[in-house]
């Protein structure tokens, strides 16, 4: 009985884990202290920032779609979670993605308020 109530535990504590995009969202707007704008989202993604690439270089100016990395031509599945229900699920992939993809567009970490943009553009395509 003791086994049974301690994997129950364990599992109700992993789904309490599992984040959603508008969690992410969340936590982007309370880091930055300002509310996010899909269109500064829309703007910051499809725009270079300085380098050769911007978001939509490999993620496409519609992310509701599939894309390829500008370099490897590796596949990459669709961003936005309306088409892709994995994405903006697990804070330790978000946190590695966005500082990986931030410093390979603008070369630097994004700040939380364009973090916060981005995802609400995201969360706003159907």
């Amino acid at each position: 009985m003791r086994l049974i109530l301690t994997i129950a535990a364990l599992l109700c504590a992993t789904a309490a884990q599992a984040e959603t995009p508008r969690d992410f969202l969340t936590r982007f707007e309370k880091e930055a202290g300002s509310a996010a704008s899909a269109e500064r989202g829309a703007r910051f993604f499809t725009t270079k920032q300085g380098g050769e690439w911007s978001c939509a270089s490999c993620h496409t100016e519609r992310p509701t779609q599939a894309g390829r990395h500008a370099r490897t031509d590796k596949p990459i599945t669709p961003l936005a979670p309306a088409a892709n229900a994995e994405r903006f699920t697990d804070a330790a992939k978000v946190d590695k993605w966005f500082r990986r993809n931030c410093n390979d567009t603008v070369s630097r970490l994004c700040s939380a308020q364009e973090k916060a943009d981005v995802m609400a553009w995201l969360l706003a395509l159907k």
